[in-house]
């Protein structure tokens, strides 16, 4: 089966090292990402970097371990799921930081997965969802970004 990709992007008014230090701290994860309930670093790793993993829960009580297998500050970051539900055959995700101008950042997100059967009938509606959760927890980086 063929990965389902999406992208999503928007423009903070920040610089890349702000935003990239912000959305890579766990200690402030669940103050801006709204899809999330629980959102940890694991196995001692008190901060995020290539190799360490973290788990997160989502809203709807689906959890995730993942690893960072890039961590380049301040431009990306890219985790691979290492274990998680069973709808999941597997999952990847990106976050890349482009200085837009002098003090903006364009925060694009890219994922991409495949979903075991009978999962992957429903993939157009679990991608159209992913979509709406990515496009939200964006905008609500925003808007934690800009009013605080």
């Amino acid at each position: 089966m063929k990965p389902i990709k999406f992208e999503e992007s928007i423009l903070i008014a920040q610089p890349p090292e702000r935003v990239f230090d912000y959305t890579q701290d766990y200690s402030k994860r669940l103050t801006w990402d709204t899809f999330l309930k629980k959102a940890d670093l694991i196995k001692g790793a008190t901060e995020a970097g290539k190799g360490v993993q973290a788990y997160c829960v989502a809203r709807n009580g689906l959890g995730m371990v993942t690893e960072y297998v890039t961590f380049n500050r301040p431009s990306t970051t890219a985790i691979k799921m290492t274990e998680g539900p069973f709808l999941f055959k597997t999952f990847l995700g990106s976050c890349r930081f482009k200085l837009q101008g002098n003090q903006a950042t364009e925060v694009i997100f890219l994922y991409s997965f495949t979903l075991r059967f009978p999962f992957s009938l429903l993939s157009s509606l679990i991608k159209r969802n992913l979509r709406k959760n990515v496009q939200q927890r964006l905008k609500d980086l925003k808007h934690n970004m800009e009013t605080h």
